[in-house]
């Protein structure tokens, strides 16, 4: 319930602030919703392993909103043309993503049969994020002449930071203790096990396209890299001197497709 209230608070300033701004200075809105699958990278499977990119994988959700600088709202009418008026957008975001996780690769195989492999297979987890922030979107080409002509694309890549919740679970078929008894947990996980969730920051990048499906909608798809700055959103953190393939905090890959609708 706390955690709803941030969520609420913010949205409201983040709205609050850019209806302020459109009095100011002369903006329009955009809003839209995403969704997507989503191939989570962390402590759960093996580096590198096809099996472990494609097993992990869940999926997203989110709501989005734009300030367009080359349109007025208000009037009707384009604003001054400079550069970053007619290549630029600011994009605000409300997301979540859920991925079910267990082992995968040539550590579980079927022919693996010491204590450890059993432990592993017996593992399975998942974890739930919920991020808000905000991404400048770049559109190399006019964002006036996409907006006029219906069927035309624009392409774009962005860059920004999201403030995310996570909250992972994990349990093991072999029964309960696993982070605590060496009969239950793999031993790179002992005191390496926290499920109680929490928050940390992530950079977010993405390369995409819109198409202009009507003159007050478009058709969206990107495909998104989100690093976080922890390494704990799993619910898992071995020590990365000692386990240098679980050196990396975790990170996603998620593909979004979306549709925008223009406020006037």
């Amino acid at each position: 319930m706390k955690m709803t209230k941030y969520y609420i608070v913010t949205l409201l300033l983040l709205f609050g602030v850019t209806n302020k701004a459109q009095a100011q200075f002369g903006f329009s809105h955009e809003i839209g919703g995403i969704m997507g699958p989503v191939a989570f990278q962390s402590d759960y499977g093996e580096r590198n392993d096809i099996s472990t990119n494609a097993g992990n994988t869940g999926f997203g959700i989110g709501l989005i909103h734009y300030l367009n600088f080359s349109y007025k709202a208000e009037c009707n009418c384009y604003t001054p043309e400079t550069y970053f008026n007619d290549h630029f957008k600011l994009r605000s975001e409300l997301s979540y993503n859920k991925t079910n996780l267990q082992h995968f690769g040539q550590w579980v195989a079927d022919k693996k049969t010491s204590l450890t492999a059993r432990q592993l297979r017996a593992m399975q987890g998942s974890t739930a994020v919920t991020n808000i922030g905000m991404q400048l979107e770049f559109f190399p080409f006019s964002i006036r002449d996409f907006t006029a002509n219906i069927g035309s694309w624009a392409p774009f890549v962005s860059l920004g930071g999201q403030f995310s919740f996570f909250k992972p679970t994990a349990e093991s078929s072999l029964g309960p203790g696993l982070g605590q008894l060496p009969t239950v947990t793999p031993i790179k996980y002992i005191d390496a096990f926290d499920v109680k969730g929490g928050t940390t920051w992530s950079v977010v990048s993405s390369v995409g396209t819109r198409y202009k499906l009507t003159e007050l909608s478009d058709l969206m798809v990107d495909l998104r890299f989100q690093y976080y700055f922890s390494n704990w959103v799993d619910g898992l953190s071995p020590d990365p001197k000692v386990y240098l393939e679980n050196r990396a905090n975790d990170w996603n890959v998620w593909l979004n497709f979306g549709y925008i609708y223009y406020l006037n």
